[in-house]
């Protein structure tokens, strides 16, 4: 089986560099790289040319037409049997490729999801980042764990499906704003196979910092309204969560003005779920620090999401949405 291995990139050459190496070291060898550079200023070009002599590697240079148009492009260009979807912020252990054609192979997918973890390299607050980003508690898991709450949808740091797949759906169908969501759910409309393949993990790179993380968050809130709008199905309870969340803990003063021992009932269910986020993230990552860190990244993500959700999900139901 030929993998056609496609990443988008945009001014992160450094990011390139450090895949392209990863890519050098797997054990399964079949594969071509495409790199679509879309709209870059700072460019990756020279970065690809150096590893032609090790790799099957392609270069392409298109606009910034977003990252769901860009991986299209390269769709077009590959030569592939299966393509393989890559972020460019990631890291790779050797066997990951090989576990990807197992995994394939043994569950006989038409398209796969893998998980995203933490490396040990990376900062405090990725490691907490990835945490809230990734933990049961959290989440639910949807983002590659075996026991996931809800349909397990592939993501596009990590995700795959065959050539029969691209010519049924044509690849991604809208720039951003939940492109690979919609894409799986359109495959899975389509009766193809998916499924998670949970030992071929990436490393994926976090933000560096909270606002960062904050306006990533904001942006995946509003892109599950955008994706409700496709697919009315596809919306759960679990995605009101954040929403939930936030409104909660805005109307914790209220409570205890309404009356004290439903201020107090609240606050404490508050309390013993902060600290439940506190207690998991610090034996998961055998750390004081980045467990406190953790419960900040658990308000960033919390609100961030649940704001960005509310303000689509209100301006689509009172007609404002285009």
């Amino acid at each position: 089986m030929l993998f056609s291995i496609v990443v988008p990139v945009y001014n992160r050459p450094d990011e390139i560099q450090v895949l392209l190496e990863c890519l050098q070291k797997q054990t399964y060898t079949n594969f071509e790289v495409i790199i679509v550079e879309s709209g870059s200023e700072i460019k990756s070009d020279q970065v690809v040319e150096s590893f032609k002599s090790s790799l099957n590697v392609h270069y392409y240079l298109t606009t910034n037409s977003g990252q769901g148009f860009s991986r299209n492009h390269g769709f077009a260009r590959a030569t592939g049997d299966y393509f393989v979807v890559l972020d460019s912020d990631i890291l790779l252990e050797p066997y990951f490729l090989q576990r990807v054609f197992d995994g394939i192979k043994r569950d006989n997918l038409d398209c796969y999801g893998g998980p995203d973890k933490a490396h040990g390299s990376f900062t405090d607050i990725q490691k907490a980042i990835n945490y809230t980003l990734t933990s049961f508690f959290t989440t639910g898991g949807i983002r590659g764990s075996a026991n996931h709450v809800g349909k397990f949808y592939p993501r596009s740091f990590n995700m795959g499906f065959s050539r029969k797949v691209y010519e049924a759906t044509q690849g991604f169908k809208i720039p951003f704003l939940g492109e690979d969501i919609e894409l799986s759910a359109r495959i899975m409309s389509l009766g193809f196979k998916v499924g998670l393949i949970e030992d071929a993990f990436v490393y994926h790179k976090r933000k560096t910092n909270f606002p960062h993380f904050y306006k990533q968050m904001h942006f995946f809130g509003r892109s599950r309204v955008n994706i409700y709008r496709m697919f009315p199905d596809s919306l759960k309870l679990t995605h009101f969560v954040p929403a939930v969340f936030t409104i909660y803990s805005l109307m914790l003063a209220v409570n205890f003005l309404i009356h004290y021992s439903l201020g107090l009932f609240s606050s404490t269910l508050y309390f013993m779920y902060i600290m439940l986020i506190f207690v998991d993230s610090t034996l998961k990552n055998n750390s004081l620090k980045i467990g406190l860190l953790s419960v900040r990244a658990l308000f960033t993500q919390m609100f961030g999401y649940g704001l960005g959700f509310m303000e689509d999900f209100i301006k689509l139901k009172a007609g404002k949405l285009q």
